[in-house]
């Protein structure tokens, strides 16, 4: 396998905006990605959501569009335009014939510095994520479960606090916040602009430089996340969903970050532990024991360790079955690691698949979009097939050390009828209670917990 960065250049406006441009001429597309440093982060603690609103609003009329014009003036012309709110960035994505690149990069500049962040159209955008957190609720609670497990991992950090928000926050947010979290969070010293594609180069700089290149930096210094220290210990939430006839469960603690050195030896063995489904986790609790229809784990990484976790399902009487299988299966894990026999058919694997999320321009934008968010580097992508040949047992091992937790330290949220399995889940650990119906994902300790820096 031969994945290597393509070329392309990179430019620093005088004012702090990076910018990348990347030809690819395969098909007369242009993909953007506009990264803004902060996301979630910027959002205040006692109202998360602000930022996944703001970025939801970029679309909903900017420069002299309203909301309909700006949709319209998209869909006419074939192409995509939509924002969102990570962790630590908003992301601006989309793609147009080439032919539209000029009215693209018109577009992107009215959404970034001249949205109107419109009073109606901000209440029906919290009004539907209100309504998407209910449906979860009412359908999949599934959906929402690591939601559940970063604020029971992550009480008292900005990893614990729900980047789309909450129902009790959305409701709360006034235009005053969204307003507010503009004014101090967008600015070009936060702006990372790739365009990828078959792209007019020159073009395209000349149309960044005189659209970004008088825009001031951002009034609020960049929000940077503390460090999170592992759990010690175990903690238990049982989020109570009367008359379910399964308990969905995560399991979890903090992992590494996006700058973990053994990375390649890293999805290899969350690979072989997790991540396919001819994995340990899924052979144990789907088929050999029947006991759940599908179990995954990942990592997430940030700037700071994210979390580990894994995750499944199962009928009501199974609960407890499979959550002592699912820990048994990671305690497995450490006390036997992966021979090099399984290295090899997870590295097939890997070999075979990463290939497949680096084809097209956009998914190049959203690559370089990442590397510049968190100063990667071209060798994240351009060594990784080599690093993937390298690892061997023994990395494996140090990885499974380093990276994985111990079942006797970790978080673990079980979603189900209380009524039916209250002792079984307290068995697992001191236990933590909350209705599903809350409008919030924290259980009322975490509001007051402190911080684990």
């Amino acid at each position: 396998m031969t994945v290597r960065v393509p070329e392309h250049e990179r430019l620093s406006l005088g004012n702090g905006v990076t910018l990348v441009l990347m030809p690819r001429r395969e098909v007369p597309l242009v993909a953007f990605n506009a990264v803004l440093r902060g996301g979630a982060l910027g959002d205040p603690a006692s109202r998360p959501g602000v930022a996944s609103l703001v970025a939801g609003l970029l679309e909903k009329g900017a420069g002299e569009r309203n909301a309909y014009a700006f949709a319209d003036v998209v869909e006419g012309v074939g192409g995509s335009f939509g924002g969102g709110a990570g962790p630590e960035a908003i992301t601006v994505r989309g793609q147009f014939l080439a032919r539209d690149q000029g009215l693209m990069m018109e577009l992107l500049a009215d959404a970034l510095l001249r949205p109107m962040l419109d009073q109606g159209e901000l209440e029906d955008l919290a009004g539907r994520h209100i309504e998407l957190i209910r449906a979860a609720k009412d359908s999949d609670p599934a959906e929402l479960i690591g939601t559940y497990g970063r604020a029971l991992l992550f009480a008292g950090h900005p990893y614990g606090r729900p980047t789309f928000g909450s129902e009790a926050s959305l409701a709360g947010i006034e235009r005053e916040d969204v307003q507010r979290y503009y004014d101090g969070h967008f600015g070009a010293d936060r702006l990372i602009l790739v365009l990828a594609g078959d792209i007019d180069a020159d073009l395209l700089a000349r149309s960044a430089t005189a659209s970004f290149s008088r825009w001031p930096p951002a009034s609020a210094p960049v929000p940077l996340p503390p460090r999170p220290r592992a759990l010690a210990g175990r903690r238990v939430l049982l989020v109570d969903f009367p008359g379910s006839a399964q308990t969905y469960f995560w399991i979890g603690n903090v992992g590494v970050d996006k700058r973990y050195p053994r990375r390649a030896a890293l999805e290899l063995v969350n690979t072989l532990f997790g991540g396919r489904f001819t994995s340990l986790l899924n052979t144990e609790l789907r088929i050999k024991s029947g006991l759940s229809y599908g179990a995954r784990s990942g990592f997430v990484r940030g700037s700071v360790p994210g979390e580990f976790a894994l995750r499944s399902f199962a009928q009501t009487e199974n609960t407890e079955r499979a959550l002592r299988l699912a820990l048994r299966t990671l305690a497995r894990l450490r006390a036997e690691g992966v021979g090099a026999e399984m290295l090899e058919s997870a590295r097939a694997y890997v070999l075979g698949q990463y290939p497949l999320g680096l084809e097209t321009a956009a998914d190049w934008a959203g690559m370089l979009g990442e590397i510049e968010l968190y100063g990667l580097g071209r060798s994240y992508i351009d060594d990784y097939p080599a690093q993937l040949a390298a690892v061997g047992v023994q990395e494996a091992q140090a990885v499974i050390e380093e990276a994985f937790p111990s079942g006797d330290s970790v978080a673990i949220v079980a979603i189900g009828d209380a009524s039916r399995i209250r002792s079984v889940v307290a068995a697992f650990g001191p236990l933590s209670e909350m209705a599903l119906t809350d409008p919030e994902f924290s259980p009322a300790w975490a509001a007051g917990d402190e911080l684990r820096p």
